[in-house]
């Protein structure tokens, strides 16, 4: 495998960029174009318009729900990773008892504030937003999608 470095660094999905999302635009130009020259069946091109463009709606959105999805991952590795530091024990148990919500208003705490709201949150339940309401001292987080 080729050493990765600036000139290589960036990485396309053939299908998706070079297939899939060229070929929906493609067909929603000619079905635009169709729109206004073919009056017989005009209707019928303002349906495969409207189509087609909900397709390629989905398509991005989608992109958008795996980043989504994949954040979320790095969110409970971030919890895993900070609970090991600060306890120097596994999180499993733990994790298991606080559901995501909980889990990324803790990422706002700073350590001290963090091992107090985790135990009310594993006590008393509070909610992720109780958790991030009650912070006095707030940990930013610019890097969310």
């Amino acid at each position: 495998m080729e050493n990765q470095n600036y000139k290589n660094h960036i990485r396309f999905y053939a299908p998706h960029h070079f297939v899939f999302l060229p070929l929906l635009i493609i067909l929603e130009g000619i079905g635009i174009y169709k729109v206004f020259s073919d009056e017989q069946h005009q209707l019928v091109w303002i349906l495969f318009s409207v189509v087609i463009f909900l397709i390629f709606y989905l398509a991005i959105m989608l992109r958008q729900h795996y980043a989504l999805v994949l954040q979320n991952r790095i969110v409970r590795l971030e919890f895993r990773q900070r609970y090991f530091e600060i306890f120097g024990l596994r999180s499993d148990e733990v994790e298991e008892k606080l559901n995501f919500s909980q889990i990324a208003a803790l990422r706002f705490a700073y350590d001290d504030e963090f091992k107090i709201f985790l135990e009310k949150a594993l006590k008393e339940n509070i909610s992720g937003d109780q958790i991030k309401k009650s912070i006095t001292k707030w940990r930013a987080d610019f890097h969310r999608v």
